[in-house]
């Protein structure tokens, strides 16, 4: 018997929401998280959400304010252009040893989602356009890093890809409905793909780097145009 299971299913409930609602920007950076607010959101009682803000705080979207409650993460300039170059650097590391270690499964893998991300504008919808992309984006790139056969690496770059997400979102939001910049990235995943099937490790690791990198200017716009410094 485990009779913590339903509370804990619960707990993770609304974690998964709330922070897809923080990615997602519903809650602005610094804004308090009221727990009676939360409680009537998401239709959970006081311990579940606890644990769930508990989680947020480990992925640092979520401050602990002493006894005063939580506040959504805040967001800078500084802190946008490390995670990116953490992030960038580790892709880089992982995409190394996915050339050596990747087996033809690997290749093909790769291969397939870079054919379905290649195909998503064939979704109409804006929104339906955003969430597929993002969803064919990432699952591309976990293919890519998934040859290096390292799960603690893997471990880590989830790490990394959780705590950039926020920025990110800001950045797809001003992109992925424009034609140019999907163009744009077509053409980086597509020369991704060339020189990782040439196996040219050193070339990949720098192109992967540079892909990374692309939003982060338009991402520091929205920033500053939203008083972050």
């Amino acid at each position: 018997m485990e009779p913590d299971a339903p509370r804990q299913n619960l707990a993770i409930s609304a974690y998964s929401t709330l922070k897809h609602d923080i990615i997602r920007g519903r809650y602005a950076p610094k804004e308090k998280l009221l727990m009676s607010r939360l409680k009537e959101c998401y239709g959970v009682s006081t311990g579940p959400l606890r644990e769930a803000l508990s989680q947020l705080v480990a992925d640092r979207l979520v401050v602990a304010i002493s006894q005063r409650g939580y506040r959504v993460a805040p967001m800078s300039l500084a802190e946008l252009n490390d995670i990116y170059d953490a992030r960038a650097q580790l892709e880089g590391l992982i995409l190394r040893l996915a050339i050596e270690r990747g087996d033809d499964d690997w290749e093909a893998s790769v291969l397939a989602t870079a054919h379905r991300l290649a195909k998503v504008t064939d979704i109409s919808s804006p929104d339906e356009l955003l969430d597929g992309w993002d969803l064919r984006h990432k699952a591309f790139h976990t293919a890519i890093a998934s040859g290096c056969n390292s799960p603690h690496l893997l471990q880590m770059r989830n790490t990394l890809f959780d705590q950039v997400e926020r920025y990110r979102h800001l950045w797809l939001q001003e992109t992925v409905m424009s034609p140019a910049a999907l163009e744009q990235k077509r053409q980086e995943h597509a020369a991704l793909v060339d020189v990782i099937l040439a196996r040219d490790a050193e070339k990949a690791a720098i192109l992967m780097r540079d892909h990374l990198m692309t939003p982060v200017p338009i991402i520091t716009r929205v920033l500053q145009n939203r008083g972050i410094s």
